[in-house]
């Protein structure tokens, strides 16, 4: 009985990347908290190029597509959008866990200010240009600041989570 219970919890913790992914996709959940969204940020940009850099299996480029796709149809956001600015920011983890020889929080920090720069960017050129909507660059700054500033608080949280799933790599 206690084997199956640690069969169960390692599943569910091997499977947290995703279940988050989905909650916050599926609950659009926009962090702001002000009325006029002064402090705002995109979680789930961070749990896409955490998990991508240190895990990449355990969630795979068409589980992050259909994310996409489903928070384009909870957002209300011509289909597909999304899931193109999430498969990129999985090219740029991609990229940078290549090159990258010793991976740490503070080179993963580093590297994400121009991904999250780069991805907001075209997201909302993209929205702009090819759908003509308008677009608050005021909010897109906040944004990209504010998920950036969070990126080592949820990091530590997610390397303990990392931990808990490869106990070996303490």
């Amino acid at each position: 009985m206690i084997l199956l219970f640690k069969k169960i919890y390692f599943l569910i913790l091997r499977f947290f990347p995703v279940f988050l992914l989905f909650f916050l996709v599926l609950g659009d959940f926009t962090f702001s908290f002000h009325a006029k969204k002064l402090v705002t940020f995109n979680l789930v940009f961070i749990v896409i190029y955490f998990w991508v850099l240190k895990k990449p299996e355990l969630m795979g480029y068409g589980v992050i597509f259909l994310a996409g796709i489903i928070n384009d149809v909870v957002i209300g956001f011509p289909i597909g959008i999304s899931s193109v600015d999430y498969l990129f920011l999985c090219g740029i983890a991609s990229y940078i866990r290549n090159i990258t020889l010793r991976s740490s929080l503070i080179n993963d920090w580093v590297a994400f200010i121009p991904t999250v720069l780069i991805i907001n960017s075209t997201h909302y050129a993209i929205l702009n240009l090819i759908f003509d909507i308008d677009v608050n660059y005021y909010y897109l700054f906040l944004s990209s600041v504010f998920t950036f500033c969070l990126y080592p608080l949820f990091g530590i949280i997610f390397n303990q989570i990392f931990n808990l799933i490869n106990p070996r790599n303490r």
